[in-house]
């Protein structure tokens, strides 16, 4: 019972995580500028402004982005109702394979989001990565780890 609750709480750290990385204006910083996935904000006489995100990428690359990290959030939320619906269905000995496999989905997503945007995004500029993205990164860690446990996880006989 308790190993069920820690894997559940790290489920639930997980999708918050991943949440937090997609939505949080921290993806990018300059003493003048914020940028996440979404837009860009740009300090101008001591305001912080909101604009479209500029730059020499392709579109399709943002969109990317965009799209992995998004999906990376509905497949960690949907793998979550999964896991919980199959330990209500499941006979015992039985495997969370299903939901190990959205969860690897997920983490596939999150690291192709992440992947892309640090190839092709702030080559040339000064500047540095912000907590958003460093959370993204831990969030593919705990992905992957999170669909492996659900893969090798079997219900026990009492």
């Amino acid at each position: 019972m308790l190993v069920l609750a820690g894997i559940v709480s790290l489920h639930i750290t997980t999708i918050i995580l991943l949440l937090v990385a997609t939505i949080d204006n921290a993806w990018w910083f300059t003493d003048t500028v914020a940028t996440d996935v979404w837009g860009r904000w740009e300090l101008s006489s001591s305001v912080w402004h909101y604009t479209n995100l500029k730059g020499d990428f392709d579109k399709d690359y943002l969109q990317v982005v965009q799209s992995g990290a998004v999906l990376a959030c509905i497949f960690s939320i949907v793998g979550l109702f999964v896991f919980v619906a199959q330990l209500f269905t499941l006979g015992k000995g039985h495997r969370f394979t299903f939901s190990g496999v959205l969860m690897l989905i997920s983490s596939v997503c999150v690291m192709i989001a992440v992947s892309v945007y640090t190839d092709i995004f702030h080559k040339e500029d000064q500047g540095w990565y912000g907590h958003s993205f460093i959370l993204a990164w831990i969030s593919f860690a705990l992905t992957f780890i999170l669909g492996v446990i659900y893969i090798v996880l079997r219900k026990k006989s009492e």
